[in-house]
C-alpha cells in the first residue's frame, strides 16, 4: 500500500476538529482501501493512525530527538542547517519545517520512487534497535532513506511521528464508530455521509429499530476490543460478521487496559450509583499491576502497560508458590510495606518501577505486600463478563494469602452508610487512600470508567495532569525548567491546556522531586523552542493539588486552576489515563 493514502487520509483527519468528520474520513478510508488487506497491514495502519509505531502496551521508544530530525531534513533537502534550524524558530513544528525543505530541495530527482506504507514502518521500526556506538547516526540514516523519496506532505508526517508528536486527535470510540460505519452501515454515497456527521454514538440507545441494531453492534465491536485492545483485530475479524467477533479471546502476556473508576461525591452517592448492598475495599496507596501466570512464567506489567517483571522478582515467586492456577490474569496493588507494618505512600517505592540495577537490595530496603482485587482470566476462561461476585469468589478459591506478603485486597459488604464510614476510618488509619466501591452484579470493563465501581477518598481530589510545555527560569534557577503548562484531555485524546505550575518542586534533589530532576526528564523530550519556552512530547504526567477550579477563556480546556502546586510525579500512569475534561466538568459543579 502507498504511504501517500495515508498522508491524505492525514491531511483530512488535520484539516477538521470534528469527530464526526473525522469518524467520516476513516470509516470511508477503511472500506475503500483497507476491506482487503491482510492483518500485517491492519495492524500497522490501526498503528500510524494514532501516530504510533508500537501498540500501547509495548513500551519501546524510537529514542529519535528533535535535533536529530533537524539533521536528518538538513541531510535530505541539501539546504544549511542554519535555514532548518531558522524555519524551526519560525513554525515551531519540524513536520511543517521538513514538508517547507523538502519542497525546496535543491539535489530534487527527476524521478521520485512511491514509497510504501510497509517501508516507511519497516524502517521507522528499526529505529528502536539501534544501540551503541555510532547508533543515533544509523538513526538518521534510517530516516534520511524516507525523505530523500519523500513527497512534502509525506515527508511533514514521517518527521511527525518519528519525534512521536502527532497529536491527530483519535480515540478509541472514534475509531470504533469508524468500523461500524465501514462494516455494518451501506454503502458511502452523500446521504451516508449526512448519515454520520448528523449522527453521534451518544443516540445510539434510542428506541428505534435501526438505532437498536447500531447499538448493538456497536456494543459488539466495543465487548471485542476490550478483549483484544487491538482495533485491527477487531477490524479484521468484523470483516467476516459481527458472529466472528466472538472468536477473540483473552492472550496471556497480551496485557488489557485496566478499569478505571471515578470519584463519588460521598458514601450517598456511591450507594445511589452502585446500589444495596455494594463491596467495599481498602484504596491502597501503591502502584497498580497488571500480572500474568502461564504455568510458571510471571508478567507483570504497569497501569500504563509497561513490562516490570525483573524489577519485582519477588512477585514472581509469591504468584507460582500461592496461586493455585494454570493461567491467569490478575488485578492487583502493590503497596509498600514500612518496618512498623505500616502502609508506605506511594512516593516512598516508585523508584523501583524504572530501577534496571540493585533489584535484590531494593527487594530488601523496599518491601512489598501484593493486594489482589480482581481476575480476568483463569485456566482457559475470560472472566471479564463475569460478575464482580464471582470474580471474587474466584479469587478467594485460588489464593493462599499470607500477611504483608500476599492478601486478596479487605474487604465488607453492606448496605449501610455507617458501616460503611467505620471501615472508611479503618482505612485511612493503616495508611490507605479511601475506599473503592463496587458494583457487585458488574463486569470487568477495562479502560473505562463506567460507573462499576467508585473511589472514596480521604482528601480533596488531586488531577493527574500531563506537561506539554515549559520556560527555563532565571537568576539561581538558571538552565532549570521552572514553569509547566499542564493539560488534560478530550474524548479523542486531544490534550486541553488547564495551566501552569511551578510551586511544590523542590530546589534541591535530595528534598524530592526538585526543579533539576524535571528538567532532566523533560529535555530529551523537547520537540520545539521559542524564546525561554519549549514544547516537550507529552510524557511526564504529575500529580497536581489546587484550591479551586475556575472557568477561563486563557486556557483551551475553558478552565483554570486556583493555587495550583506540584503533588507528585505519577510514573505509573499513562497518558490515557490523565484527568479528563468530562471529569473536570463533574468536579466543577460539585464544587458549585
Amino acid at each position: 500500500m502507498e504511504y501517500k493514502k495515508l498522508v491524505d487520509l492525514y491531511e483530512k483527519l488535520f484539516s477538521t476538529s470534528k469527530r464526526l468528520e473525522k469518524t467520516y474520513h476513516i470509516a470511508k478510508f477503511l472500506k475503500n482501501e483497507l476491506e482487503r488487506e491482510n492483518s500485517e497491514v491492519l495492524s500497522i495502519i490501526f498503528l500510524m493512525l494514532r501516530g504510533r509505531i508500537f501498540p500501547d502496551w509495548d513500551d519501546t521508544n524510537l529514542g529519535f530527538a528533535a535535533k536529530m530530525a533537524i539533521k536528518s531534513i538538513t541531510s535530505s533537502s541539501g539546504l544549511s542547517q542554519s535555514q532548518i534550524e531558522s524555519w524551526w524558530k519560525e513554525l515551531g513544528d519540524l513536520g511543517l519545517v521538513a514538508e517547507k525543505a523538502m519542497s525546496k530541495k535543491k539535489q530534487s530527482t527527476l524521478f521520485t520512487n512511491s514509497i510504501s506504507l510497509q517501508d516507511v514502518y519497516s524502517n521507522l521500526k528499526k529505529l528502536s534497535e539501534q544501540e551503541g556506538q555510532g547508533s543515533n547516526d544509523r538513526k538518521v540514516k534510517l530516516v534520511n532513506q524516507l525523505l530523500t523519496s519523500a513527497s512534502p506532505k509525506e515527508a511533514k508526517y514521517i518527521i511527525r511521528i518519528v519525534l512521536e508528536d502527532m497529536r491527530v486527535g483519535i480515540g478509541d470510540s472514534t475509531l470504533r464508530d469508524s468500523i461500524f460505519y465501514s462494516i455494518f452501515a451501506g454503502s458511502f454515497d452523500y446521504d451516508f455521509k449526512q448519515n454520520i456527521l448528523n449522527y453521534s454514538s451518544s443516540q445510539l440507545s434510542k428506541s428505534s429499530s435501526n438505532d437498536s441494531f447500531r447499538s448493538e453492534i456497536i456494543v459488539s465491536l466495543q465487548d471485542a476490543y476490550d478483549i483484544a485492545n487491538d482495533w485491527s483485530i477487531v477490524f479484521d475479524h468484523a470483516k467476516n460478521g459481527i458472529s466472528d467477533l466472538e472468536k477473540i479471546k483473552l492472550t496471556i502476556g497480551k496485557p488489557l487496559k485496566v478499569m478505571l473508576f471515578p470519584k463519588a461525591v460521598d458514601f450517598e452517592d456511591a450507594f445511589e450509583r452502585l446500589g444495596k448492598p455494594c463491596a467495599f475495599e481498602f484504596k491502597y496507596d501503591g502502584f497498580r499491576m497488571q500480572i500474568h501466570k502461564d504455568g510458571n512464567d510471571v508478567t507483570i506489567f504497569t497501569r500504563r502497560l509497561d513490562t516490570v517483571t525483573e524489577q519485582f522478582p519477588e512477585i514472581q515467586e509469591l504468584v507460582n508458590k500461592n496461586i493455585k492456577a494454570d493461567t491467569c490474569i490478575l488485578d492487583a496493588e502493590a503497596v509498600g510495606i514500612g518496618k512498623d507494618g505500616r502502609y508506605r505512600p506511594f512516593q516512598d517505592i516508585s523508584q523501583r518501577i524504572k530501577r534496571k540495577h540493585d533489584i535484590d537490595k531494593l527487594v530488601k530496603e523496599l518491601p512489598i505486600e501484593l493486594n489482589i482485587f480482581d481476575i480476568l482470566y483463569l485456566d482457559g476462561k475470560t472472566m471479564i463478563k463475569e460478575s464482580y461476585a464471582k470474580r471474587r469468589e474466584a479469587l478467594t478459591n485460588i489464593i493462599t494469602t499470607k500477611k504483608m506478603r500476599i492478601n486478596i485486597s479487605e474487604q465488607i459488604i453492606t448496605e449501610d452508610i455507617s458501616t460503611a464510614k467505620r471501615f472508611f476510618d479503618k482505612a485511612l488509619e493503616v495508611g490507605n487512600e479511601g475506599l473503592m466501591a463496587k458494583k457487585l452484579d458488574a463486569p470487568y470493563k477495562p479502560g473505562a470508567r463506567v460507573g462499576y465501581g467508585m473511589k472514596i477518598k480521604g482528601m480533596k481530589e488531586s488531577l493527574d495532569l500531563v506537561i506539554i510545555k515549559a520556560e527555563y527560569g532565571e537568576g539561581k534557577r538558571a538552565g532549570w525548567l521552572t514553569s509547566f503548562t499542564v493539560a488534560c484531555m478530550d474524548e479523542d485524546g486531544v490534550l486541553l491546556e488547564i495551566g501552569k505550575v511551578s510551586t511544590g518542586l523542590k530546589e534541591k534533589d535530595e528534598e524530592g522531586t526538585s526543579f533539576n530532576i524535571l528538567t532532566q526528564l523533560l529535555i530529551p523530550l523537547i520537540i520545539s523552542e521559542s524564546g525561554k519556552e519549549v514544547t516537550v512530547k507529552p510524557r511526564i504526567i504529575i500529580e497536581i493539588g489546587y484550591e479551586e477550579l475556575q472557568r477561563s477563556q486563557t486556557y483551551s480546556s475553558g478552565y483554570a486552576l486556583r493555587f495550583p502546586r506540584f503533588l507528585n510525579l505519577r510514573e505509573d500512569r499513562s497518558v490515557d489515563e490523565i484527568t479528563t475534561i468530562d471529569y473536570l466538568d463533574k468536579l466543577y459543579l460539585e464544587q458549585k
